[in-house]
C-alpha cells in the first residue's frame, strides 16, 4: 500500500501535495492523532515534502533557462531536460 501511496504523490501537483502536506501538519500538531497513524501520515508527509522540493527545483531551474535579448528583456525559454 505505501508504494501505491507514493505513486499517486509522483503525479501530484505541487498545489495538490502542499495542501495535503499542510493538513497532515495540523493533524499532528494537534496531538489527537494515535500513535501508529502519527506514524504513517509523518511518512508520508516526508514523501510529500520531497515531492514539493522536486516540483520547486524544476519551475527554478526553468525560471534560469529564460532568455534575454540583448537589451536584458526576457525573450522567450529554452526547454528544459528533466529526463
Amino acid at each position: 500500500m505505501a508504494e501505491n501511496s507514493h505513486a499517486d504523490v509522483k503525479r501530484m501537483t505541487f498545489e495538490k501535495a502542499i495542501e495535503e502536506l499542510e493538513t497532515i501538519v495540523k493533524r499532528l500538531e494537534g496531538g489527537q492523532v494515535p500513535l501508529e497513524e502519527s506514524v504513517t501520515i509523518y511518512e508520508r508527509g516526508q514523501v510529500l515534502k520531497s515531492r514539493c522540493e522536486e516540483l520547486l527545483k524544476q519551475a527554478e531551474a526553468r525560471v534560469e533557462k529564460i532568455t534575454l535579448d540583448s537589451a536584458g528583456n526576457p525573450k522567450g525559454a529554452t526547454p528544459l531536460d528533466v529526463g
